[in-house]
């Protein structure tokens, strides 16, 4: 099992660009922007707003991921995260239905990833804003956090399934946060 161990912040789309900039001033190395639909399942035993199922696509490439939130009030979160790349995402799809899991929510996000003190710093544009996570180990995170000037930060304690939930549109029986135009990558 691993553990997941991340500080979220919301962002206006100017201090995102403000943080492009610093990054690049304190060296950190950009690893790439990519595209993603996120879809997560509900049924089984999974425990809403405690564990989730989530099929991401991102290009050619699919990976399945089982989370599971560790409760806690602070600000760095920790969670269980299992994960594996799959080759097919429509027959995972198809699998995860016939097991009895149903898609319940999706949500579209571009993801540019960067590597700067020991952690991976993401910058996120999703439909409903921008946001920073930082994920590594805590000492790595405060270092990063320290270095990039976001001390003072708007630390977003929601995950993106809850905010998808609360900003998303109800199509049908899933909830979607998409782009109206998918961002280019």
């Amino acid at each position: 099992m691993a553990t997941e161990i991340e500080k979220k912040y919301r962002m206006t789309e100017a201090q995102l660009v403000a943080l492009r900039a610093r990054l690049t001033t304190v060296g950190a190395a950009a690893r790439g922007v990519e595209f993603e639909e996120n879809t997560l399942y509900a049924g089984g035993g999974l425990e809403p707003g405690r564990s989730v199922l989530r099929l991401r696509r991102v290009g050619g490439r699919a990976v399945l991921t089982y989370k599971e939130r560790f409760l806690s009030d602070a600000a760095i979160k920790r969670q269980r995260e299992d994960e594996s790349e799959v080759a097919d995402a429509d027959a995972v799809a198809a699998i995860l239905d016939a097991l009895g899991y149903k898609p319940a929510l999706v949500y579209e996000k571009r993801r540019e990833t960067w590597e700067f003190a020991g952690a991976e710093v993401v910058l996120d544009e999703l439909p409903f804003g921008w946001f920073v996570e930082i994920e590594g180990p805590e000492a790595a995170i405060n270092e990063a956090e320290r270095q990039l000037e976001l001390r003072t930060a708007a630390v977003e304690y929601a995950t993106y399934p809850d905010l998808t939930n609360r900003f998303g549109i109800m199509r049908g029986t899933v909830v979607e946060a998409r782009f109206a135009v998918a961002p280019a990558d």
